[in-house]
């Protein structure tokens, strides 16, 4: 009898800095969405691929869930309501040191129809671990519909008992994509995300908030990548902070990025960045779309 092929789209959700886009790599075994300990990394759906002989599982990383202060925030949230639509499996997680009251508020506003696993994560922080047992009982029983599991998406403590809990969940079907697809965006998308990576680990305050990248040319030769963006920020004091004293922050910003594009890409990077004032772009619909967030 031959084994019954699974497929379905696994979707992540839960609030800002709650481990969602380091569990996303865990679980793909690859590096390919951004991660910062500030708030607010992920401002896109970045669906990541997981192909296997008997199943195909496409994983979505969605931004944190808050509540809209921009039109970027907007558009952020309306990415949220889009993976809510074809879920076939929900993947919550909550930070176990945050108070239960928050993972409510999330759960109220989702009002998810589909089977969930609640991850409650960062188990590595809590300082005892009978403290750790006693929580995780707990939301098991405020949440008897789901499978409730406490991990450790750093360090990795209990992920291997993931998989195995969405497999189960997911439905029969054919594969969606390619089996050598690892996500839907393509490379510029990628390159874009590196720049604001490391504006997200470089610089403190607003700038990360402020800024956004675009992806000006992409340039296949032979032995390189020849690689233009710019990067737009709200106010011209941003701009003096970006660039440092006498270029010294781009262009640690760049050889960062650059290191990062050259080990994701395999091949030499040529980078060229440069800095641009938007006043407002945030709330601005037309650059919104420019800058890919439709």
């Amino acid at each position: 009898m031959a084994e019954v092929y699974k497929s379905g789209f696994v979707n992540i959700f839960g609030a800002p800095n709650a481990g969602k886009s380091t569990l996303l790599n865990l679980l793909l075994g690859e590096r390919l969405v951004i991660v910062s300990p500030k708030v607010q990394t992920t401002r896109h759906r970045i669906l990541g691929i997981l192909s296997e002989p008997n199943y195909q599982i496409v994983f979505s990383d969605t931004p944190g869930i808050i509540e809209p202060k921009y039109k970027l925030h907007q558009k952020m949230m309306m990415q949220v309501k889009s993976a809510l639509e074809d879920a076939d499996v929900a993947i919550l997680v909550h930070d176990i040191n945050e108070p239960a009251e928050n993972l409510e508020t999330i759960v109220a506003s989702l009002k998810l129809k589909v089977p969930a696993i609640l991850l409650l994560n960062k188990l590595d922080a809590m300082k005892e671990k009978p403290m750790a047992d006693k929580l995780v009982k707990q939301y098991r029983e405020t949440y008897k519909n789901w499978k409730v599991l406490g991990i450790s998406a750093k360090t990795g403590l209990n992920t291997d008992k993931i998989m195995p809990l969405v497999l189960e969940m997911l439905p029969e079907g054919m594969p969606f994509y390619p089996e050598d697809s690892i996500s839907d965006r393509n490379e510029r998308f990628f390159v874009a995300e590196m720049i604001r990576e490391q504006i997200y680990t470089l610089y403190e305050e607003e700038v990360p908030y402020h800024a956004a990248v675009l992806v000006q040319s992409f340039e296949e030769k032979p032995t390189l990548n020849v690689i233009k963006a710019d990067i737009i920020v709200s106010r011209e004091t941003q701009k003096v902070i970006l660039i440092g004293k006498g270029g010294s922050m781009i262009k640690q910003l760049g050889i960062n990025a650059r290191k990062a594009m050259e080990e994701f890409l395999q091949k030499k990077v040529h980078l060229e960045l440069f800095v641009k004032v938007r006043p407002k772009w945030r709330d601005n619909d037309i650059y919104l779309r420019e800058y890919g967030y439709n």
